[in-house]
């Protein structure tokens, strides 16, 4: 059955996609779960993972860049934030300009988090679309930007 005839069958509910993304957001979260446990990693929350992950990607955030980037009310980004300085993840600072501003850097530690969970993440990204051809994935890929620019 190739992916048009899959669509013909009509076997799919839409009423129930976001069900569907929910479910499949909870068994992508338990298997991060089980391989930061394999790997001795904290079992950190997928947030404090894209915080971590958004900061390999600049050197330094402010608070407020992280907030926007997460998609998080400040207080629970500070919380995570905080978490991660405890743990020795990232370290805080007050900008140079600005003394309001509070600047967000990865420590030696985060950096060395980032690269144990590089494989995690490559392992997820594959399992998540095995079975897809390259354009169902486009396809798929771009359908939730759809949904998601929904919001």
């Amino acid at each position: 059955m190739n992916f048009s005839d899959d669509f013909s069958s009509n076997n799919y509910d839409t009423s129930k996609t976001l069900s569907l993304i929910s479910l499949i957001h909870s068994k992508a979260e338990c298997y991060l779960n089980e391989e930061l446990k394999k790997k001795g990693l904290p079992n950190l929350s997928t947030s404090h993972g894209f915080i971590l992950y958004n900061l390999s990607l600049k050197k330094e955030m402010t608070m407020g860049e992280i907030t926007q980037k997460i998609n998080r009310d400040k207080s629970t980004t500070t919380a995570l934030v905080k978490k991660l300085v405890s743990l020795g993840y990232v370290e805080e600072c007050r900008d140079c300009q600005d003394s309001r501003l509070k600047i967000i850097k990865l420590t030696p530690k985060g950096m060395s988090f980032n690269s144990a969970t590089d494989e995690i993440s490559k392992d997820l990204q594959e399992r998540c679309l095995r079975g897809l051809t390259q354009e169902e994935a486009m396809i798929l890929s771009c359908m939730l930007h759809k949904i998601k620019s929904n919001f």
